[in-house]
């Protein structure tokens, strides 16, 4: 297991300036390969990317945490899918949304929030519950941040902790990623983020806006993780039945399965799907997060891909990283086929 095609495009992505580095993890079967390139900063100072730094893995929070503990208590029957939002959440108005348009992104949430990064929390928390459904709903995949906070916040009526409270507790404790949190208390272990006008350079606190405001309330961002923590989930996710309570196998089996309300939407709970073409067609879970990460498993083969960078830093949001990124997913995808 070499992936020397995989590898070079990662290296080219540094080379070319397109992020500052890379942390990767490949994995096929029992055997992982890891390495890192290139800086985990470039100001104020350049800086070498270390073995075993923490990255804010954004949008990864969703499917990390926030899925994880959604998919125990669908199992344990205290949620169901068909569960309107408006029943957990009464502050929501719209009853035809349910966790399952929630959990994949066709739940048509929309609205604009006047100041909305300059709002506090409680503020924050009314303007997204009086938010409305538009013309998408149960029919197109949007994706949303909003469907994830909603989905936070019922797991936090549920459990009566706040939800990363209960991510830390249900999923990065029992599984023994060790070095992943949502309050890192080292900075300097952190790979820093972008310089924003009113924060300066963010290190070691979550990048995304929301998640700065809500904090422990946010399930759609807010952890930080290393690539050998994110090994260890994606291990679980191929081997369900060693970690049952953590992850319900009834439900990682089915997880390539497009959950979406027409079925055609390209969606499972949580992850995207994409394809796989050996030794036939079949298909493959991935999600990305906005800070330039992305974990891909297949589950049929045994095999993931951790990729872990800090696309945004110094500067946000660099377009031109998003083509690419796809782009090494498609080599990926290509070269573990052979």
């Amino acid at each position: 297991m070499t992936y020397p095609q995989t590898k070079a495009a990662l290296r080219r992505l540094v080379t070319e300036k397109v992020v500052p580095g890379v942390s990767y993890a490949l994995i096929d079967g029992d055997r992982v390969e890891t390495g890192e390139m290139g800086a985990a900063a470039l100001v104020p100072q350049p800086e070498i990317l270390r073995p075993g730094m923490v990255y804010d893995v954004a949008s990864l929070t969703k499917v990390v945490g926030t899925l994880s503990v959604v998919l125990q208590l669908l199992d344990q029957g205290r949620l169901r899918l068909t569960d309107s939002v408006s029943q957990w959440l009464p502050e929501w108005q719209d009853s035809r949304v349910t966790l399952r348009h929630l959990l994949t992104h066709t739940s048509g949430i929309v609205g604009y929030i006047p100041n909305r990064n300059q709002l506090n929390a409680v503020d924050l928390t009314h303007a997204l519950l009086h938010l409305h459904v538009g013309t998408t709903f149960n029919r197109q995949m949007v994706y949303a941040d909003v469907n994830y906070i909603f989905l936070g916040w019922i797991v936090e009526r549920v459990l009566g902790v706040p939800v990363q409270v209960a991510a830390k507790q249900r999923v990065l404790e029992p599984l023994g990623m060790t070095h992943s949190t949502f309050t890192p208390v080292d900075p300097q272990q952190c790979v820093p983020t972008a310089i924003t006008a009113g924060r300066g350079l963010v290190r070691g606190e979550v990048h995304d806006p929301k998640g700065y405001v809500l904090q422990r309330r946010c399930g759609s961002a807010g952890l930080f993780s290393t690539a050998a923590d994110l090994t260890t989930f994606c291990q679980a996710y191929l081997h369900p039945e060693t970690c049952p309570a953590v992850l319900p196998p009834t439900w990682l089996h089915r997880m390539t399965e497009d959950w979406t309300p027409t079925g055609q939407a390209g969606r499972s709970l949580g992850w995207a799907l994409t394809a796989s073409q050996w030794p036939h067609p079949h298909r493959v879970i991935w999600h990305s997060g906005f800070t330039g990460t992305y974990l891909v498993i297949d589950q049929q083969r045994q095999q993931a891909m951790v990729f872990l960078t800090n696309r945004v830093h110094p500067v946000a949001p660099n377009l031109p990283y998003l083509d690419q990124r796809n782009a090494v997913i498609g080599t990926y995808l290509a070269e573990k086929s052979r």
